[in-house]
């Protein structure tokens, strides 16, 4: 005898199921739609000019780390005598955050116009990293390096296609960036007038995701081994006391270690206040009359850049001007270069 199917669908039923299939296929496609809509949107953002006058200059390099796209800010109005170079500025963005972002938040193209200095803004690939973040901490399986290198071959471009100083070239950077510039600091010391890091891991404290992580929650300290004959690059360092994300001792961490490694000693800190910012605890490590090393722990800053625009991500303008500071320190350096 055969066998009768236990369930035979209506005609009702078939034409239900067909209908809410249709349905599900044509929401389907409109999310998708609407995700690339967005996509494209973001990406036009992204792309955008941040506000106030001057070129901003799209790029792309090429690296052992892959592509990175870049932005590079010149200021309006340049007129250069015969063979003058301008000095570059790098700043690296933090997570979560494009460098467009960065650039709106630091203001730092407004100092950049007045002070006659071009800004380079390397821009991470969210499929190296899905956050955004540099990936200063993958150094076991050479990650950190390779981007390194791709970020070193960027600057490389800019001083070859713009009226760029290869002596004066100072970087920057925020939390991931602070991390990747202290990376880029110690692997190609030569190549800078000056760092600054701001909010970022002690140099050398990871060197895996684990570890990194060890290290923001201040388990993990420097390790910036045995500098070479080149030595370091003057080093300002900018620490929120109540920053949630990076432990606050990273930043005298940082500085110590630096410090320790150019020989350099610790004077009696000072207490700086601008009207009613946060204040903050400056140390300076000198060395024969020398600052090397600047150490900024600002009272009551989370895991921001101090004195940055208000209304926007990891920025709080109730911080001194940490712009200012960093252009301030690095015009030291980029005179004495010039000398």
């Amino acid at each position: 005898m055969a066998r009768r199917s236990l369930f035979l669908p209506s005609r009702a039923l078939q034409r239900a199921v067909k209908r809410n299939v249709k349905a599900l296929t044509q929401a389907t496609v409109a999310s998708g739609k609407r995700v690339a809509a967005q996509q494209q949107k973001q990406l036009k953002e992204q792309r955008k000019p941040p506000p106030g006058q001057g070129d901003w200059i799209a790029g792309l390099a090429l690296g052992p780390g892959g592509a990175r796209r870049y932005h590079l800010y010149r200021p309006p109005g340049l007129v250069l005598a015969r063979g003058e170079t301008l000095p570059l500025l790098v700043m690296l963005h933090g997570c979560g955050q494009t460098g467009r972002d960065f650039a709106a938040s630091t203001r730092m193209d407004r100092l950049a116009a007045s002070g006659r200095f071009l800004v380079l803004y390397p821009e991470q690939d969210r499929i190296a990293n899905l956050q955004g973040c540099w990936n200063w901490f993958a150094r076991r399986n050479g990650k950190a390096e390779a981007e390194a290198a791709t970020l070193m071959a960027m600057v490389d471009q800019v001083l070859q296609l713009y009226p760029a100083d290869h002596t004066r070239v100072a970087l920057a950077g925020l939390s991931a960036g602070a991390g990747m510039a202290a990376l880029l600091a110690t692997e190609y010391p030569a190549r800078w007038s000056a760092v600054a890091m701001h909010s970022g891991v002690a140099p050398g404290a990871a060197r895996s995701t684990a570890t990194a992580l060890a290290a923001m929650v201040g388990k993990r300290h420097a390790d910036l081994g045995t500098p070479g004959p080149q030595g370091l690059a003057p080093l300002l360092v900018l620490q929120g006391t109540v920053d949630r994300v990076v432990a606050p001792g990273n930043g005298a961490d940082a500085a110590q270690a630096w410090a320790t490694a150019l020989g350099a000693k610790a004077r009696p800190p000072r207490v700086l206040q601008r009207g009613a910012r946060y204040p903050m605890r400056v140390t300076d490590f000198a060395l024969r009359g020398r600052v090397w090393v600047q150490l900024c722990e600002i009272e009551g800053l989370g895991h921001a850049w101090s004195g940055g625009a208000p209304r926007l991500a990891y920025s709080d303008p109730k911080g001194p001007d940490a712009s200012r500071l960093i252009l301030a320190f690095v015009q030291k350096q980029w005179a004495r270069d010039v000398a």
